[in-house]
């Protein structure tokens, strides 16, 4: 009995192989798992989408889970009323940026758990900035109040600026900011909410939600600006230039 199970057990051995060790097996599963994940993001990255990878930008979403991504050039619903992103559906950006967005959903966290950031637009490359220069229908001398000029650059063509709001995930809706992303007039400016309130165009309630996205922002290192409610720039012109080549 003894001499037949021992036959049965070297033929096992000769079936099966060496047995593996728990790395290698662990190894052959990572890559057994990764190589499917591979082709399907093969797939279903475009040229336009590969070509913000190549120049070092990194998709937001992978640095920030939680956070919420409606990118407003992918779609109509922008001062323009054109789709000018097609296929790209993520919000790309700086590595160090998205690293300070990190920080500023942690913060925002704090102040209320239900709450995540929506990220409206990162990185703008050249390209989009020259095709809304182009069709925007002003006065060349008057299209830097609205677009910034493609020669010079915008912080957005640098990857380190970003447009977004504040989500109430239970609520199931954003903030309330008095006024809808890409508004372009007074009631948007944080410059003039002072004005704004005595006029009753906006109310303390959309200054105090301003006031979250501000704060949370702020302590992450940005800066925003007096415009628009919504975008707030990692660095300065002039470090963005020092540090960071256009994104074309």
């Amino acid at each position: 009995m003894r001499s037949i199970t021992f036959f049965l057990s070297f033929l096992v051995i000769l079936a099966c192989g060496s047995p593996k060790s728990d790395q290698e097996a662990f190894s052959e599963k990572i890559r057994n798992e990764a190589e499917p994940l591979a082709n399907t993001e093969k797939v279903q990255i475009g040229e336009f989408e590969k070509s913000l990878i190549d120049q070092g930008m990194v998709d937001i979403e992978d640095v920030v889970p939680e956070v919420m991504v409606d990118l407003k050039y992918s779609t109509t619903d922008n001062f323009f009323g054109e789709d000018v992103y097609g296929e790209l559906t993520k919000a790309y950006m700086q590595p160090e940026v998205a690293e300070m967005v990190l920080n500023a959903q942690k913060y925002l966290k704090e102040i209320n758990v239900d709450y995540t950031l929506l990220v409206y637009d990162g990185v703008r490359p050249r390209s989009v900035q020259q095709f809304l220069w182009d069709n925007l229908d002003k006065p060349d001398s008057l299209k830097p109040l609205y677009v910034a000029d493609p020669n010079v650059g915008s912080l957005h063509n640098f990857g380190v600026a970003v447009d977004l709001t504040v989500y109430d995930m239970v609520a199931d809706t954003v903030l309330d900011m008095g006024t809808e992303f890409d508004f372009f007039g007074y009631a948007a400016y944080p410059a003039r909410e002072e004005q704004m309130l005595k006029e009753g165009v906006i109310t303390p309630e959309h200054v105090a939600n301003r006031e979250i996205l501000r704060e949370v922002m702020t302590k992450a290192g940005f800066t925003g600006i007096t415009s628009e409610w919504w975008h707030f720039n990692a660095f300065s012109r002039k470090v963005a230039g020092e540090k960071f080549e256009i994104v074309e």
